[in-house]
């Protein structure tokens, strides 16, 4: 008995031991909420000056806002924004938003939601530079050092971490960007500066803009599935020592719009000053279809009387002018295109030896690579002088020997680079090669000559990891619903939408 009792005694001595511990509750500590004002109004985004700071973290709920004035997203804030939100840019007061380095934006849709960044004008009377745009500064290398972003008078990217992270832009779309806050600088759609690997970036339509669609600075950002709308000026443009990834994207160009600076699918420069510094733009690019301004309107003509821009023209003192290349690589650029097509420039590849560069031996080099290309409907094939419209031979972007064709169409038909010329856009056997309606549809039907392909990736560029190994050229597999990527989440007539 006595020992039961012991026995006993010990048991209530162990519990009791333990007892404290184990009822002792976990202490939580909550994420502050912010204390700091953003939404002004009920849904204003913004007081509506060009100072606006977010320093603290915060997620616009789902719901239609307005946004007004330039907003920040500063070292070290992060601005999460809920699928199926609408933003509306504020015309009067210019409005932009902007992260700046150490800054977050997390704006992660769906296919079904959307988030949609777009004019607050009235359906029928919206125009290119309504509203900014959509600014991203980032901490990896450019080869300019810490630079100002083009488009904004304070924000500065640039640093040494190239895997950098700025959040999240995924199913997204931005429309009618572009206000020109000073005579010829407008914001572009997307501007990218020195914007890292960590960023995640897919599912982004641009429409309407009233510079470039999506502009890199410098960067080691890849991106998936880009869609590139009748934009003023480039569909992409990379600058500064870019050398992301890109896979899969659509570009149609109004034939009505055009940049005094010329309007190219791809614009590709390395440092207008220096071309040779380091690091390189060299990015590389695979599965893009580009469908060009001819063949859209039986009366096109790449002349400043013909491109108006029509109903878009949103007389602003942006300057129209003429549509000029599918593809410009210019300044030292190594930029990389694979397994493309494009249809209706006026002329297919310029590849310029403009500002001292050397360009063309970079092409020779093997540096810079254009593999697996099909070109439809160019009234050229190439030139070597930016601004000119004849297939002759420059090696200096001043000079032209007429009696020789250009090196961008010799090194387009070398053997070894497997690219197709074609003078027909039909041939293509694309489902709407020419049909500017609003759903979008240039997809390839079933006999189209740009599928079924074997040995895309096979060059050490595009046999990474980060690209998909499929079997055809441009960014469709087939005209099949399922294998349509643009459906539900892109909008290909936003004039006329009522948000």
């Amino acid at each position: 008995m006595k020992q039961f009792k012991n026995l006993a005694i010990l048991l209530i001595s162990t519990i009791a031991l333990f007892l404290p511990f184990s009822c002792e509750k976990e202490v939580v500590t909550p994420t502050p909420d912010p204390t700091e004002q953003i939404i002004f109004e009920g849904n204003v985004i913004g007081n509506g000056s060009q100072e606006f700071e977010i320093k603290e973290n915060h997620t616009l709920k789902k719901g239609k806002y307005l946004l007004k004035g330039w907003i920040y997203i500063t070292d070290g804030a992060t601005l999460t924004i809920e699928p199926g939100t609408i933003i509306k840019g504020d015309k009067d007061t210019k409005a932009a938003l902007i992260v700046e380095t150490g800054g977050k934006l997390i704006a992660q849709g769906t296919e079904n939601e959307p988030i949609i960044f777009t004019s607050n004008q009235a359906v029928g009377s919206r125009k290119p530079g309504d509203w900014g745009g959509l600014v991203i500064c980032g901490k990896a290398k450019n080869n300019k050092g810490e630079m100002i972003i083009e488009g904004g008078p304070r924000s500065k990217h640039g640093g040494s971490n190239d895997e950098d992270n700025s959040g999240v832009i995924s199913y997204v779309r931005v429309e009618f960007a572009g206000y020109p806050f000073k005579t010829d600088q407008e914001i572009n759609g997307l501007t990218m500066g020195s914007v890292g690997s960590g960023t995640k970036i897919d599912h982004v339509q641009v429409s309407y803009s009233n510079d470039d669609a999506f502009e890199w600075f410098g960067g080691t950002v890849n991106a998936k599935y880009l869609v590139a709308l009748n934009n003023w000026d480039d569909s992409f443009d990379t600058d500064a020592g870019f050398s992301g990834k890109i896979q899969f994207g659509l570009v149609v160009t109004n034939p009505k719009i055009a940049d005094i600076s010329r309007t190219n699918g791809f614009e590709s420069d390395n440092n207008s000053d220096a071309p040779n510094q380091q690091p390189i733009t060299a990015p590389v690019f695979s599965n893009i279809t580009i469908i060009g301004p001819i063949g859209q309107d039986p009366a096109y003509l790449n002349t400043t009387a013909y491109i108006d821009g029509g109903v878009y023209n949103p007389n602003n003192g942006s300057k129209l002018g003429q549509h000029q290349a599918a593809v410009q690589i210019r300044r030292g650029s190594n930029l990389s295109l694979f397994n493309s097509v494009a249809t209706g420039f006026p002329v297919g590849l310029a590849i310029n030896n403009d500002k001292g560069s050397q360009t063309q031996q970079a092409a020779t080099a093997g540096s810079l690579k254009v593999q697996n290309v099909y070109f439809a409907g160019m009234t050229i094939l190439g030139t070597d002088k930016d601004g000119s419209y004849k297939d002759a031979l420059s090696t200096d972007a001043s000079a032209i020997n007429e009696a020789i064709e250009s090196f961008s169409s010799t090194f387009f038909k070398q053997a070894a680079n497997s690219n197709i010329n074609n003078s027909s856009i039909a041939s293509l056997l694309l489902k709407q090669p020419a049909n500017p309606s609003v759903n979008g549809n240039w997809l390839p039907m079933s006999s189209s000559p740009l599928l079924n392909k074997s040995n895309l990736f096979t060059d050490p560029k595009v046999s990474v990891a980060f690209f998909d190994k499929v079997n055809f050229i441009g960014a469709f597999r087939s005209d099949a619903a399922a294998d349509n990527w643009t459906l539900k989440w892109t909008n290909f007539d936003p004039q006329n939408t009522a948000y």
